[in-house]
């Protein structure tokens, strides 16, 4: 009987240990594993690229120092990024908040990367990963990089007042 409990106990404990495991502790972030090459001929980081959800990301690069603020899609959002670049590859961090809102639980956080490559037909886009709080991967970040366009970071508004431009159907990159 002693010997039954002693395994019955030592299995609880097994158990426990492997869900702890398993659950994801704080130091759990996980880090891409990507190696950079080199960028494409004749390109750059700095552009305007287009999410089917997150919209028109306005990207500028200085030396190896890179930039971005987005607003979503439904206007819903906005964010920003920045980032240090070797080669084709970015590692970054960023933010987005939600327009109208200012409790902490409006703004989301963490870290991502994208893999700049110029795809078929001569057309540059991003393949990317972003993940929450110190994980750099965990949901697919895919861009294409918008011809002849121009960033602007100052025309993509941050916190304003709702209904003056930011949120909502109306805002100011309509």
């Amino acid at each position: 009987m002693r010997i039954l409990r002693a395994l019955s106990v030592a299995s609880f404990v097994a158990i426990a240990a492997l869900s702890t495991l398993g659950c994801g502790a704080a130091g759990d972030a996980k880090t891409a594993n990507i190696t950079p090459g080199n960028m494409p001929d004749g390109e750059s980081w700095t552009g305007v690229y287009y999410h089917p959800v997150y919209g028109y990301m306005h990207i500028v690069e200085q030396d190896t120092n890179v930039i971005g603020k987005w607003k979503r899609t439904d206007q819903s959002h906005w964010g920003q990024l920045s980032g240090t670049k070797q080669g084709n590859v970015l590692h970054f961090t960023w933010t987005e908040h939600i327009y109208c809102r200012s409790d902490p639980s409006s703004i989301s956080k963490g870290r991502g990367v994208f893999v700049y490559k110029v795809g078929k037909e001569g057309i540059a886009e991003t393949d990317g990963q972003f993940g929450l709080d110190d994980s750099e991967v965990g949901g697919d970040w895919h861009m294409v990089k918008q011809q002849r366009q121009a960033p602007e970071l100052n025309n993509i508004p941050g916190n304003v007042p709702c209904g003056a431009g930011g949120g909502g159907v109306g805002g100011a990159l309509d």
